[in-house]
């Protein structure tokens, strides 16, 4: 016989539960979830898959984009600093034009957006409102020209660096290397002089991956709320590419936004150290001798080594967190990186799983309007100020 008192202690404890899944599950549909910075461009679009279908290879396609109850994506149009002069504009349009002719494909599901009307237009009508953002100042060229021509095929935000200096505008990879050449750290006056343009004609300045010198001259520059894309906490995670505390205080200040990145590297200290670790115990010797450069180490690690290395999916709730315990909840929103990254949080698997920080944040006590905040409101409020 079932004992009386240990169901009603079992119904106890499971309403809650339910409760928090039925309302974290109502939040999110009823919600503008934003991601700031996405891959796929790269990784799959340019490759000739089709994100129309399921793309089994990847983070990214149209159908667990709604799965995930996402409503707009600014896609990452991308090159590496490999990619000099002649190259990279070029390639930014190529980018553009194979993101377009995936749209007008599908009429139905997505639309181009650039403003926040856009944006909730699509929403409204059921459809994935698709921006774009340039990831790294070398792809304009050092040509205003350039800019203004992305800015009118729809790029909303420009990455003033990617992991390499431009000849006005130092990155966090480079400030922090002291093997690096870069001739100058920070703004020069030409940088100064996109970073005006950009407030001009209404495009975001976006943060992420700069150094801290080029951080701090575009803020001292812009008259207008910036937005870091795709970046982290320094106090939990302490690598360059992460904001220190007097960085969120300044982003807070200028009224921008930082989204929180979901590359396990960049959410805990240590990750690489780990991979490194399990690659030498699990990876056997000869595979080891063959990877000369060392590269791809976690892609070579087996199902269950590279689940032991990925932190939980509160790690990332910690990020946010402390940004709302700092600086408070208007500054903080999501750009996960997906499809750019080898490793993402435990949970966080693709697409399809922003309702699980949506579950999260309800957990974590957060308030239904202070969630919708976090998952778009926040950036929206950037964009419609530019």
């Amino acid at each position: 016989m079932r004992n009386p008192f240990f169901l009603f202690v079992v119904m106890v404890i499971a309403w809650p539960l339910g409760s928090i899944a039925q309302r974290a599950d109502s939040l999110h549909q009823a919600s503008i979830v934003i991601d700031t910075h996405n891959d796929v461009l790269i990784s799959s679009i340019m490759e000739g898959k089709n994100i129309a279908n399921h793309v089994p290879s990847g983070h990214t396609d149209i159908p667990r984009f709604f799965e995930g109850g996402v409503n707009a994506q600014i896609f990452s149009v991308w090159c590496g600093g490999d990619y000099g002069k002649g190259r990279a504009y070029n390639f930014a349009n190529q980018q553009i034009d194979a993101l377009t002719k995936i749209v007008a494909e599908n009429p139905d599901k997505l639309q181009l957006a650039t403003t926040k009307e856009d944006v909730l237009s699509a929403a409204k009508e059921n459809k994935l409102a698709v921006l774009m953002g340039v990831e790294g100042g070398h792809m304009i060229e050092d040509d205003l020209s350039y800019l203004q021509n992305l800015y009118d095929r729809g790029v909303r935000y420009l990455t003033l660096t990617w992991n390499n200096s431009t000849d006005w505008a130092s990155s966090a990879s480079d400030e922090t290397n002291p093997k690096s050449k870069i001739k100058h750290k920070g703004l020069t006056d030409f940088g100064r002089e996109v970073v005006r343009y950009m407030n001009k004609i209404g495009m975001m300045v976006d943060l992420s991956h700069v150094g801290e010198q080029t951080f701090y001259d575009a803020i001292e520059t812009t008259s207008k709320p910036v937005i870091v894309s795709h970046s982290n906490v320094y106090a939990i995670a302490p690598v360059p590419r992460n904001l220190k505390d007097e960085q969120i205080k300044a982003i807070a200040e200028n009224d921008g936004v930082i989204c929180i990145n979901f590359y396990s590297g960049f959410l805990e200290e240590g990750y690489n150290r780990k991979v490194d670790s399990l690659y030498a115990v699990t990876v056997p010797e000869k595979e080891q001798k063959k990877n000369v450069k060392g590269d791809g180490k976690f892609d070579k690690l087996s199902a269950e080594a590279k689940e032991q290395v990925r932190p939980e999916l509160s790690v990332v709730i910690d990020h946010i967190d402390y940004i709302v315990n700092l600086v408070g909840i208007d500054y903080v929103g999501l750009g996960g990186d997906f499809d750019g990254v080898e490793s993402t949080a435990k949970g966080l698997d693709d697409v399809s799983a922003y309702p699980n920080i949506t579950k999260a944040l309800v957990e974590r006590g957060y308030s239904d309007g202070d969630i919708q905040k976090i998952l778009g409101l926040n950036v929206l409020r950037v964009l419609d100020a530019q």
